[in-house]
């Protein structure tokens, strides 16, 4: 297969399995959906969705969230880990959306990616996410996929996000990375990994990839089929 024809496999195939994609992290509106991806570094979206309530209950936008001390935003989120710098960074940044921003999440990259605790990935989802704007936040599935693809070389997030923006049409960015974050979970984790229920990486897969898994010949029945 050329280069187009296996993205062309890798969206009809997603597609099928994925029409609707429904956001993982459970919120109400774009603050609400910050403070979950930044709570996600390093941590399960299952997780981050059975802190959040707790978190919310009592601070659900930058004012409350404000009011609360450093110590108290900790003690609720302390399961997420990394909690030094969640905190804090959750604390100011709610200060600085009031301070900067007249209390609303701003609309920019560069806005966004100036917010302590806030990396571009994390600006990418919120970008993508709550506003609409095309973006390809590149998270470890994606990553791993578009390696194990032959899309990317592998080498950092930074090359795969560029190799995603130039291979993939920017109007289906926004779903595409979603439905690739479900596939990579369901069909093709970094652990307990076999090829037999992944068809996209069988069919199109990097040949050393290929190779590696095929050392291991047991097939696991695909969940989705029953087979």
């Amino acid at each position: 297969m050329t280069k187009a024809e296996k993205v062309e496999f890798v969206l009809s195939k997603l597609e099928e399995l994925y029409p609707e994609v429904p956001i993982p992290l459970d919120h109400k509106d774009p603050y609400t959906l910050l403070i979950a991806v930044l709570l996600s570094a390093q941590c399960t979206d299952a997780r981050v969705n059975k802190v959040t309530p707790s978190l919310f209950t009592v601070a659900d936008n930058p004012y409350d969230m404000a009011r609360l001390s450093v110590a108290d935003i900790a003690d609720i989120i302390r399961p997420c880990g990394l909690t030094p710098m969640k905190s804090k960074g959750i604390h100011r940044l709610s200060e600085i959306i009031i301070e900067e921003h007249n209390g609303q999440v701003p609309q920019s990259f560069t806005a966004l990616e100036a917010l302590p605790a806030v990396g571009h990935k994390t600006a990418s989802v919120v970008m993508s996410q709550a506003f609409g704007f095309p973006a390809f936040p590149v998270d470890t599935h994606i990553h791993r996929m578009l390696y194990r693809w032959g899309l990317s070389n592998g080498k950092s997030v930074e090359q795969t996000e560029k190799d995603a923006k130039r291979l993939f049409p920017k109007e289906l960015w926004n779903k595409l990375h979603l439905q690739i974050i479900y596939y990579a979970r369901e069909y093709s984790p970094a652990r307990g990994w076999n090829l037999y229920n992944d068809v996209i990486t069988a069919t199109i897969g990097r040949k050393s990839v290929i190779r590696e898994a095929s050392k291991n010949p047991s097939p696991v029945k695909n969940r989705r089929s029953g087979a």
